[in-house]
């Protein structure tokens, strides 16, 4: 696993989200002040509509805005085994019947799944509820993640 070209496919699939959400946004605030869209009455609510839609766009922009300033400025660093664990690290785990797992941990707001040399990799944060029990950990050591079915087993085979 590439873990430059990881960086630099979630950064191109934030920016294709940004580029939709602007659009988006464009596009409803183009709605909401279209002079056919001007209430004639009381219960014509299609221009107020489409400008809490238009605001809402706007919010989730600037969200993904703030989301890619963050992927740009990830620092990926060797594994150090006496830190653990810590953003820009690419982990595999295993859970208790060896299904294996890869996953890229980064700042919030990416999650995503990525394909890289055949083999599937899930992005979280460190907000993510696997992503606050991983940070400091080693390889070799064992986590325990609640889920809905229960209470899952996994152990970190490796960190890069």
């Amino acid at each position: 696993m590439n873990k430059p070209q990881l960086l630099q496919q979630v950064i191109a699939r934030l920016e294709d989200d940004l580029l939709q959400a602007q659009q988006a946004a464009l596009t409803a605030y183009e709605t909401a002040t279209h002079e056919e869209n001007i209430a004639e009455n009381k219960y014509d609510t299609l221009g107020l509509e489409a400008s809490y839609l238009a605001t809402g766009q706007a919010r989730r922009a600037a969200a993904i805005r703030q989301t890619l300033a963050n992927w740009k400025q990830l620092v990926l660093r060797t594994f150090d085994p006496q830190l653990g664990i810590q953003l820009g690290a690419l982990i595999e785990l295993s859970d208790d019947q060896d299904r294996r797992q890869c996953l890229f941990l980064g700042p919030d707001g990416a999650a995503m799944k990525l394909q890289q040399d055949g083999q599937t990799v899930q992005v979280i944060g460190p907000q993510a509820p696997l992503g606050q029990v991983l940070l400091g950990k080693t390889i070799g050591d064992e986590v325990t993640l609640r889920v809905a079915s229960g209470v899952q087993l996994l152990e970190i085979l490796s960190v890069d």
